[in-house]
């Protein structure tokens, strides 16, 4: 893009400081450089994975029971970011979705429907977008895996950034 806009920089630390909109121009332009399909992943998207997908065992957190194994939280962060894959990965090998940075998805904010739904989407419209997983400066509570937050399209700040699905 030209410019990192994190307020921590580092080439091993995630980006934040990007709004919903920042994430979509970079997208766009990293599908256009590499030919594929990129995007934010759906809510239901990012909490499967969080969890553990098929191969879950029930954590509390991303991986874990213990905070401290899997993230970066206002508990141990020094209040910072650190680099990413620094803490134990979850089921799936995957990092950081307890902590570090909370990450956009793409779907609106809105009320889960009160049925069973398998991988359901979004509500079409809304004033904000769904963000998940804790961040370097949470509290343990809001690093669980149910965890979920909103935030204006346009809002920026340096506890939040992105995760991309393929």
């Amino acid at each position: 893009m030209g410019s990192n806009p994190s307020f921590f920089k580092g080439n091993t630390l995630p980006v934040e400081m990007v709004s919903w909109n920042d994430c979509q121009m970079f997208i766009r332009k990293l599908n256009s450089l590499t030919g594929k399909s990129f995007r934010l992943p759906t809510e239901a998207e990012w909490e499967f994975a969080a969890r553990g997908g098929n191969r879950s065992r029930g954590h509390k957190y991303s991986g874990s029971y213990s905070l401290g194994e899997v993230a970066w939280y206002d508990g141990n962060s020094s209040n910072k970011t650190h680099a990413v894959k620094t803490r134990t990965p979850n089921e799936l090998g995957i990092y950081d979705m307890s902590g570090n940075v909370s990450e956009w998805c793409s779907d609106w904010y809105g009320k889960y429907p009160s049925s069973f739904v398998s991988n359901p989407k979004g509500v079409s419209t809304g004033s904000s977008r769904v963000v998940r997983g804790g961040s370097w400066g949470g509290y343990a509570r809001g690093c669980r895996v149910a965890s979920r937050l909103s935030y204006e399209p346009l809002s920026e700040y340096n506890h939040l950034g992105l995760r991309l699905a393929l």
